[in-house]
């Protein structure tokens, strides 16, 4: 009787611990944040505040330029991290990078962007390959990109595409990719400060370590996902 007491108690506790999980999925990850992995929940929450949409940057900005890398084996992990090339944000984020863009035109210059929205999973899989925490952020905090809230950009000239020279290329993990580094040609500051100046001039922040990134201003409103590009084209 005793042995038939034991299977059954621990047969319980097992369905108890897998219905536990069950019912946490996409609340509890790594480090306990709280991060939203299904999509029935993310668009619950979109109901509720439509405004914090995670929108396609191409289709709200069509003459958006983009070179995912972590698309592709072009970045420092040398790794693809994204199953496809796209770049997402929240509604007010994409809203202000069309103005930057409009602004930009007018000089003759346009976005090019490198990464947007990032699915928490990746932001885990960066820092494994790099754990740097003032270029690769940290996973028991999560990245801005995992709000939508941020984005990774460079200047070209419309007219032929190119890119400005700037710093350092993307992802180049030195001190010359500082935003206040200051041994440079007088053009190639030139060209950062006007990418500075239109970025700030429209709700976004710099990052110290990277002339390169950019955080929406009230990110903090924003929660962290984890939610594939494909999950949020279904």
């Amino acid at each position: 009787m005793a042995t038939k007491n034991f299977s059954f108690l621990l047969t319980l506790g097992i369905f108890l611990l897998t219905l536990y999980a069950c019912n946490n999925k996409g609340s509890e990850t790594h480090y306990e944040l709280d991060v939203i992995q299904q999509i029935e929940r993310y668009k619950s929450l979109i109901d509720k505040t439509p405004e914090k949409e995670l929108v396609d940057l191409e289709t709200v900005i069509p003459e958006l330029v983009s070179d995912i890398r972590y698309a592709t084996t072009n970045n420092f992990t040398g790794q693809k991290i994204y199953d496809s090339a796209r770049a997402f944000a929240r509604k007010p984020v994409a809203d202000a990078l069309k103005n930057v863009q409009t602004q930009l035109k007018e000089k003759g210059l346009g976005l090019k962007i490198f990464d947007a929205y990032r699915p928490y999973s990746a932001t885990v899989k960066l820092y494994e390959a790099y754990p740097d925490t003032n270029y690769v952020a940290a996973p028991w905090n999560g990245s801005r990109h995992n709000r939508g809230c941020a984005v990774d950009v460079t200047l070209i000239y419309l007219d032929n595409g190119k890119e400005l020279t700037m710093p350092t290329s993307y992802d180049a993990f030195t001190e010359r990719a500082a935003v206040s580094y200051i041994q440079l040609p007088d053009s190639v500051i030139s060209s950062r400060q006007i990418l500075i100046d239109v970025m700030t001039q429209n709700g976004f922040s710099t990052y110290e370590h990277e002339w390169w990134h950019y955080d929406y201003k009230d990110w903090g409103n924003y929660y962290l996902l984890d939610m594939s590009f494909e999950e949020l084209d279904r």
